[in-house]
């Protein structure tokens, strides 16, 4: 039964972002689906891989690197994103373990993934697609680059550290509204000649997808709620 509801709740969310890009205009096949499978197990992740769903967000590389590598065995077509903070002396693994890193936000950790992205172009392996973390809210205890700075620090991941930089990710303070930052983000990515945007979750994807966002996160609208213990 279990099981059943997790597809029912799966369906019920990939027709609504189905829906969102319909009533404003936009092509479904344009807003891809972030299914946020972290803290949960693979057992509960399994019927959402059998649907047919192959893209999934996770935030840590140690909780990734436990439950990912049997799966992707099984369905080896999967798509990863890291959607939570990244620290610098993990960019190894994070280059092996993901194919979309949503959270690039400082120096320190581009100058880490430019070498470890080179090691794997070295070595013919497949290297990650990048997304830098915009703090659009400006909120002390959340990751991303400062609004004023996020111009910069794109310009520098480009030409000082040789990443492509293919997308912008925003995770709005949740006790505003959030449709101002998802077009802030927009305007930042426009200036700056990027074209995917990551933004919208389990409440707000709708205004997202209005606002133009290329992928949304959607977690506990599709696997149920999390125990934060």
């Amino acid at each position: 039964m279990a099981d059943q509801d997790v597809i029912a709740r799966f369906e019920e969310v990939r027709e609504n972002v189905a829906r969102a890009a319909h009533d404003c205009g936009r092509e479904p096949g344009k807003v891809t689906l972030v299914a946020v499978s972290k803290t949960f197990p693979a057992e509960a992740i399994v019927p959402v891989l059998e649907a047919g769903h192959r893209v999934f967000g996770e935030n840590y590389v140690q909780e990734t690197a436990g439950k990912w590598p049997a799966l992707r065995e099984r369905f080896p077509d999967v798509e990863l994103h890291l959607i939570g903070p990244l620290q610098s002396n993990k960019a190894r693994e994070a280059v092996a373990l993901y194919d979309v890193i949503e959270s690039l936000d400082r120096v320190s950790l581009a100058k880490a993934l430019a070498k470890e992205i080179a090691r794997a172009r070295e070595a013919g392996a497949r290297v990650p697609h990048l997304f830098v973390q915009v703090n659009t809210g400006e909120e002390a205890q959340k990751g991303g680059v400062a609004p004023a700075e996020a111009d910069a620090f794109i310009a520098a991941c480009r030409d000082e550290y040789g990443l492509a930089i293919d997308g912008l990710m925003c995770i709005p303070p949740f006790d505003e509204p959030p449709s101002p930052h998802f077009a802030f983000l927009r305007e930042i990515a426009q200036r700056n000649h990027i074209h995917a945007l990551s933004m919208g979750m389990s409440a707000d994807y709708a205004a997202a997808i209005q606002l133009g966002a290329t992928h949304v996160r959607i977690g506990s609208a599709i696997f149920g709620a999390r125990d934060t213990r």
